[in-house]
């Protein structure tokens, strides 16, 4: 596979067609793989829950675009906020494990390289922070 500007921009319009405001295109060679790869377009209004990863860290890239990167406590009190953009002074960031995070899509078209350690799983309960 290549990732182009032509796979970008089809992965932006399914985003852009979703009710999510974003969609992902899963990069393992097969569901039996023991780590996590995907690209993720993201549209201005997709909601990302506050969420973690208790098993592993996650380490991210903008390929395109430009998202605001968030950091919470326990209490979901945002703790750090950090702009991501691809033609910006921060490119990417890595997310250390257990770290309450989320993000806003601050421009159309952005898209994203995620990656994770371990075979997917999918997310608990107690891995999403809600507001009290």
């Amino acid at each position: 596979m290549i990732i182009n500007t032509e796979l970008l921009d089809n992965l932006t319009e399914q985003a852009k067609a979703s009710p999510r405001l974003r969609m992902n295109l899963d990069l393992r060679n097969t569901s039996n793989d023991q780590s996590q790869r995907m690209l993720n377009a993201l549209e201005p209004g997709t909601v990302m829950p506050i969420h973690r990863h208790r098993n592993s860290s996650e380490t991210v890239v903008v390929l395109r675009g430009k998202v605001k990167w968030l950091y919470y406590n326990d209490k979901c009190e945002i703790t750090d906020s950090i702009l991501v953009e691809a033609d910006g002074n921060i490119q990417g960031l890595c997310v250390p494990v257990g770290q309450w995070h989320s993000l806003e899509c601050l421009e159309s078209g952005s898209v994203i390289l995620e990656c994770k350690d371990g075979a997917w799983e999918p997310m608990n309960e107690e891995d999403i922070l809600k507001h009290e």
